[in-house]
């Protein structure tokens, strides 16, 4: 193969990945995974995984832990500045973080994932030019989603809420069909025990 030959297909395959990074590739299998379809997949409280252990550095380096945000619901969102559907829902989600801190003040956190934009400041100026005022763990290496577990997202964007112990309680893969969608998921996981 010439020189030039493999740099097309170096290019060919660098377009591809770039384009499967905000797709709808195929799913997981049977591990109650779904594709990039908006639907909402809710894991019952007594088939729930042991609780999400994600700790890192903010966009603007701070330490963030999600332990230390147990007894609240908390809305994950994955996310990058370089995918369309990122941006398309990111002020719907800005609204209902701000509609849920009314309604229900100190009972839910939202907190975004941001992965593979390779610098911090480029992800702070995405959040700067949405409003995004809740924190971002930035994660270029995707390394967080591993101890997703099964509910592990393949691309963003994708939304995990999880139930005040920190365990799944829903995920959507996906953009997030309707700021109505999320606060209706965080609300009915608020109204559980906490068993």
């Amino acid at each position: 193969m010439t020189l030039v030959r493999r740099a097309v297909v170096a290019a060919l395959a660098g377009v591809a990945l770039l384009a499967s990074g905000c797709s709808r590739i195929g799913g997981t299998g049977d591990l109650e995974y779904i594709n990039g379809d908006q639907q909402v997949v809710s894991v019952d409280s007594g088939k729930r995984q042991q609780p999400l252990a994600i700790s890192g550095t903010t966009v603007q380096g701070d330490p963030l832990d999600i332990a230390d945000l147990r007894g609240k619901v908390v809305v994950l969102n994955v996310w990058w500045s370089g995918c369309g559907p990122c941006r398309s829902e990111m002020p719907m989600l800005v609204e209902a973080e701000d509609e849920l801190a009314k309604d229900q003040p100190d009972q839910v956190a939202f907190v975004g994932i941001n992965i593979r934009d390779l610098a911090p400041e480029t992800a702070a100026a995405f959040e700067r030019d949405r409003g995004v005022d809740y924190p971002s763990l930035y994660d270029p290496g995707s390394e967080t989603l591993l101890d997703m577990g099964k509910y592990a997202p393949y691309a963003p964007p994708a939304t995990l809420v999880l139930d005040r112990a920190g365990r799944v309680a829903a995920l959507i893969n996906g953009p997030v069909p309707s700021k109505t969608t999320l606060t209706t998921i965080v609300e009915d996981t608020l109204a559980e025990s906490d068993g």
